[in-house]
């Protein structure tokens, strides 16, 4: 059997078995037979935590096959959705009914259920993660009994599950609040860092969907501006030779190349990225929000992130600038600044307060672990949630002190799951085990 390895090729696996099932009744039995003989079950999923959460250190449940739209109503925007299907799947499909996700992250190869199911998020100081979109959940128990829960069916396993790392069941459908489909016109261009820093608030608050990238060493920051146009309005999508420029050759294989050779020789890093800041170039253009949202990704780094109150943003860049100077090794990767609004879903990075996400990376093979574990000392000073599907050393003891609800979503896993059907070491780590 050929071991499972995530996209960054920070973890992997060699599963007992792995299962192949084709639909919510070969997904119970699977998970009801291991509970009985005692054996873990895990969904690997499209692989792009960076963390152990997907591990299968047992039975792994491969879920490819279950895809798929299995209903939608244009009028309330109610879509329910196979737990596998790609975020990418998605929303080519929402997109042929003239529906879109109110909000997305920049990356789509993820499956629905691993997105909501680690938090991920996209950015917009008035809209809320991937989960905050969701209306209800099938999910698999450990009994192998199948069902759904929402605001007003089962409540708090819904409060739960929302964000719920895997922890609780397979989730077999997701229903989805989407939206009519919109244009999002795009402005992406380089600005001094100072004058970006000064005026964060002012630029989170009178944009749609904002964001910027701050390059180590650089003087300038990449700003992301992304606003929803009115009905009707026609798009204007860059040019496919201005695609490709843009994003194949500059933004991967041009960026590809300087990683590499910052790798090979770390003392030039700081001149590369310099060099990288000084020749960002500018872009306007509008189209479908999905094409807007999503970027293509084909330089492989690995990533920590945390969510901090957005007061303290600012603080944090500060000291983050500060400590860049001072490490051993030198960052490659940019770092990346977004914003989301409260949320009230138990695990939610953004439970309770409004928020800014920080997320530092490093390129593959380059040492990243000084940086990381400082930084998260900086974001752990101001109660920083680290994502659940990026890298990071906190344990359940840690994570206690930051998640008001961490109780209830400890009580509801030990309610649904008393055995740890599906835990593994990482939510061993981070929740603690099982009764």
């Amino acid at each position: 059997m050929k071991p499972w390895t995530n996209w960054a090729g920070t973890e992997s696996a060699l599963p007992r078995r792995v299962h192949r099932p084709m639909d919510t009744e070969e997904i119970a039995k699977i998970v009801a037979d291991a509970s009985v003989r005692g054996r873990r079950v895990k969904v690997p999923g499209s692989g792009h935590s960076f963390t152990g959460i997907a591990v299968a250190d047992g039975d792994a449940v491969d879920l490819r096959a279950w895809k798929g739209i299995v209903s939608a109503d244009s009028a309330s925007g109610l879509v329910t959705v196979r737990s596998a299907t790609t975020l990418r799947e998605l929303n080519t499909a929402l997109a042929s009914m003239g529906l879109a996700m109110s909000n997305l992250g920049d990356i789509d190869a993820q499956t629905i259920a691993g997105a909501i199911s680690t938090g991920t998020h996209g950015t917009g100081a008035r809209f809320g993660g991937l989960a905050t979109q969701v209306e209800a959940l099938e999910l698999v128990l450990a009994d192998g009994s199948t069902v759904t829960c929402s605001r007003e069916l089962r409540p708090e396993l819904f409060d739960a599950a929302r964000v719920g790392l895997g922890a609780l069941g397979v989730i077999s459908t997701v229903t989805l609040r989407c939206e009519p489909a919109f244009v999002l016109a795009a402005s992406e261009r380089p600005e001094p860092l100072e004058r970006v820093l000064s005026e964060f608030h002012e630029f989170a608050e009178h944009n749609d969907h904002f964001e910027f990238y701050w390059f180590p060493y650089g003087k300038n920051a990449l700003v992301k501006r992304n606003n929803r146009q009115p009905a009707g309005t026609r798009p204007r999508p860059l040019s496919r030779v201005r695609e490709f420029v843009d994003y194949t050759v500059m933004e991967n294989a041009a960026f590809g190349a300087l990683c590499r050779v910052g790798r090979a020789v770390p003392r030039l890093v700081p001149s590369l990225g310099g060099f990288a800041s000084s020749v960002l170039s500018a872009r306007d253009y509008s189209d479908a929000s999905h094409r807007v949202f999503a970027t293509q990704r084909a330089v492989r780094f690995v990533e920590s992130e945390f969510a901090v109150p957005r007061s303290a943003a600012l603080d944090v860049l500060a000291e983050l600038r500060a400590l860049v100077p001072r490490l051993r090794h030198p960052v490659a990767f940019p770092v990346e600044v977004r914003v989301a609004a409260a949320d009230d879903i138990w695990l939610s990075t953004a439970y309770g307060r409004d928020s800014a996400y920080i997320a530092v990376h490093q390129y593959v093979g380059m040492p990243y672990r000084e940086y990381f574990e400082r930084f998260a000392r900086i974001a752990g000073e101001v109660g920083g949630r680290p994502h659940w599907g990026k890298l990071h050393d906190l344990d359940a003891a840690a994570l206690r002190d930051r998640y008001p609800r961490f109780d209830d979503f400890v009580r509801v896993r030990a309610q649904v799951d008393p055995g740890g059907t599906f835990s593994n070491a990482y939510l061993d780590r981070v929740l603690g085990p099982v009764g």
